[in-house]
């Protein structure tokens, strides 16, 4: 941390003014207020930077891959409020309370980067990617204009283009968004634009019924994209799948022709690489057929199984991905890019995406600035302001390369591959189904069950299982793990392997403890 000897400090970092009294010598004053500058007490605001570094460095970067530490510290949310002292006062607080907030917040937060979070479809700490966050942090970037973001624009056009190439593309455009839910939206309406491009200035009226189609097992962000566009959740058309969570091409191209006989004009189909709960993977290929034969825009939310792209043994989950005319992709999880980091990319090269959202802003993308204008991407987006993302993808595949990044999919299926094969063996489990990627599915059934018939009853009790174990696991802080019911099945485990900190010791842990935590039901 750089020292400023040349300033004046009469304030210690530990008192709560972080404002100096500049001098009254000369001073400017402007409806009373002192101009004679600068007035934040830099020296002090660096020793609680640096303070709050160390803190971060020990509580939680040194800790992240120690599994005798809790996952998480439940409260319940009335009795957090009072412990973390939420309230915002008219005086400002010591820097001293501020680092024990610090700490508070560290304390009461869940680890994600706890080798046995299971929770959700990310997980673990890349340290390549969290030092690539403190530095956009530090430098506080927005990533629309070269001028302003010279650097991160250049990595962004970097990384879109490697990503472009494992989908299959010998070119393309993309952007990088806050989540795979963005991505989908901004597809949906990208397909609705290349359907009718008087949409964006004219408006939805005089439109006829647009609808689209999706699996049954789609992400609910595709529910909330026609929402929000004004499509209408009724003209999503769910697509049912086949047993293992696939959508079935024959009952797909059956609903277009329904779709277009009833007066309906389809206009995109939305297929899934890696569904959110089965891990299923639709048959891209034969979809793709389809939307070639009836001319539909054909999107693949491929945000938690487009990493599989990276594994020479598993892209064929992904076959067929290069016919898409887009792909939602999210490094930041499997690959651990770090919250968030999710591209939308398009084959079209026509500047489709600048066409269907530009505004051409005067004050920012003027054309007769000194460079190339063309590096000034910001009007792709619907967003102004907007964060790095590629920055901390990029750090990581540097670090990584190519290999390791296929290494870390490998991996995590091999560990999925290990825990199926456990759960095979033991008593009192029982799998949904094989898993073809690292979604893995399955029911704890307690000894009081074990002889019981597969009836009403049984299943009936079955169900509370999953959530007591759950609510079990949070308060003693041991694991973390998913559940759901889902489409007509009672509650189940949902076990995710995302991070390479994770061992078989834990595969072995987390049956051993879901036992352990259910046996006396």
């Amino acid at each position: 941390m750089s020292s400023h000897p040349d300033r004046e400090c009469p304030l210690d970092g530990d008192m709560h003014p972080q404002e100096m009294i500049p001098s009254k010598k000369s001073a400017v004053l402007v409806d009373g207020v002192v101009l004679n500058g600068p007035t934040t007490d830099a020296r002090a605001g660096e020793k609680f930077v640096e303070e709050a570094c160390k803190l971060i460095m020990e509580e939680v970067v040194l800790k992240s891959t120690d599994v005798n530490e809790k996952v998480c510290e439940w409260r319940p949310p009335e009795q957090l409020k009072q412990l973390l002292d939420l309230e915002m006062r008219d005086m400002g607080e010591p820097h001293h309370r501020l680092l024990e907030l610090c700490q508070d917040v560290i304390r009461y937060s869940v680890k994600t980067n706890h080798p046995r979070f299971f929770n959700q479809l990310y997980a673990g700490l890349d340290y390549y990617s969290l030092v690539a966050r403190f530095m956009t942090e530090a430098l506080n970037p927005s990533v629309y204009t070269y001028e302003v973001s010279p650097v991160f624009l250049l990595v962004e056009e970097a990384v879109l283009k490697k990503m472009i190439e494992f989908v299959g593309w010998k070119e393309g455009d993309g952007i990088f968004n806050p989540g795979g839910s963005v991505s989908n939206m901004y597809a949906m309406n990208l397909a609705r634009y290349k359907y009718c491009p008087d949409i964006k200035e004219k408006g939805l009226s005089g439109l006829p019924r647009l609808i689209l189609f999706t699996s049954a097992e789609c992400h609910y962000s595709m529910k909330k994209a026609a929402s929000f566009l004004g499509i209408g959740t009724e003209n999503v058309c769910f697509v049912e799948t086949d047993g293992r969570g696939k959508m079935i091409p024959a009952e797909l191209e059956r609903q277009i022709w329904q779709a277009s006989e009833e007066g309906a004009a389809p206009f995109l189909v939305c297929a899934t690489s890696g569904t959110t709960v089965l891990g299923a993977f639709d048959p891209l290929d034969e979809i793709a057929d389809i939307c070639e034969r009836h001319g539909l825009w054909l999107h693949v939310d491929a945000s938690w199984g487009g990493s599989a792209l990276m594994s020479r043994k598993y892209r064929r989950l992904l076959q067929g991905i290069h016919r898409a005319d887009s792909v939602a992709w999210n490094p930041h999880k499997m690959l651990m890019a770090g919250i968030q980091c999710s591209a939308l990319l398009v084959k079209d090269k026509s500047d489709l995406l600048k066409k269907c959202y530009s505004a051409k802003a005067s004050y920012l993308f003027q054309q007769d600035k000194f460079y190339d204008v063309s590096y000034d991407t910001g009007d792709k987006s619907i967003q102004c302001s907007r964060r790095p993302d590629a920055f901390k993808f990029w750090m990581t595949w540097k670090a990584l390369g190519t290999l390791g990044l296929e290494e870390r999919v490998n991996r995590a299926l091999a560990l999925s591959r290990y825990l199926v094969e456990e759960i095979k063996k033991r008593e009192g489990f029982k799998l949904l189904l094989e898993p073809e990627y690292a979604n893995i599915c399955f029911w704890y059934i307690p000894p009081s069950l074990r002889e019981m018939e597969e009836g009403p009853e049984f299943w009936a009790k079955l169900n509370l299982v999953a959530p007591t174990i759950k609510e079990r696991m949070m308060k003693k802080g041991s694991l973390m793990l998913g559940y759901q019911p889902h489409r007509g099945k009672v509650n189940f485990f949902r076990q995710v392997v995302i991070s390479p900190q994770v061992s078989r010791e834990d595969m072995d842990f987390l049956l051993d403890e879901i036992d352990l935590l259910g046996r006396d039901m």
